[in-house]
């Protein structure tokens, strides 16, 4: 079975035997996994869901936590194919590592916490009483200066080593009127080798160049315009650090 080191002996004898039932669980089977793997003390409610993953909010002792957890049985857009149980896992750690990297190079990204097979914990961001809205729902008091923190922080993403591949105002949160930015199941790390440097370049330069597209169309309803070419000019120079060419 391939990425046999995603998960636990337990769950590679379920799937042996026959025990894991293709179905997705319910809110409660899930937070009782949360519970029981120690990521969080407390299970509330959903946040959100997206292709892959749910999101939901929790409590770890007296601070107020997100999991992220992948659906393990989830299935293909092509078809009825199922989602193998490990390849979740393999997602789950795949991300939970950009998220771990960009964070410890300084990018604003929310703070890691721990992973269990094919979820993981992090960073709340917030109110007590409000959670922080996408940028797609959210109605700027300073747009101008807002959308120089957004370039800044994709600079900052970079200078980690990490480009987000699916920049948006939905994988952006505005938290104390700053930007955050979420959802890097698709980075890219430029400083890891395995495909040819090339190749990572240009795909992140593709996906900068797709990305500042949209975002130059959220921020026109601001009268504002975001220069797509400087951007990626800015980032290119900081992808240059860890000579890919």
């Amino acid at each position: 079975m391939p990425n046999d080191g995603y998960l636990d002996e337990s769950v590679h004898w379920k799937i042996r035997s026959g025990l894991v039932a293709f179905a997705e669980p319910t809110h409660r089977e899930v937070a009782d996994v949360i519970l029981d793997c120690g990521l969080a003390t407390e299970v509330g409610q959903r946040l959100g869901s997206g292709k892959e993953a749910d999101v939901y909010l929790c409590r770890d002792g007296q601070r107020w936590v997100v999991v992220k957890v992948y659906r393990q049985y989830r299935t293909s857009h092509k078809g009825d194919r199922r989602i193998k149980l490990e390849s979740m896992g393999q997602r789950a750690l795949r991300e939970f590592d950009l998220l771990s990297y960009a964070w410890q190079g300084g990018a604003r990204v929310p703070e890691p916490g721990d992973r269990n097979e094919n979820m993981f914990s992090m960073q709340y961001l917030g109110t007590p009483t409000t959670v922080a809205p996408m940028l797609q729902d959210a109605v700027l008091e300073h747009p101008e200066s807002f959308l120089r923190e957004t370039v800044t922080g994709i600079e900052g993403l970079a200078e980690a080593g990490v480009v987000h591949s699916d920049l948006s105002p939905f994988n952006i949160l505005v938290h104390e009127g700053r930007p955050w930015f979420i959802d890097l199941a698709a980075g890219i790390r430029i400083d890891r080798l395995g495909s040819p440097p090339w190749v990572r370049l240009q795909e992140a330069l593709r996906s900068l160049e797709h990305g500042g597209a949209v975002l130059h169309r959220y921020f026109r309803k601001y009268g504002l315009s975001l220069d797509t070419e400087d951007l990626i000019a800015r980032v290119r120079a900081k992808i240059d650090l860890f000579r890919l060419e």
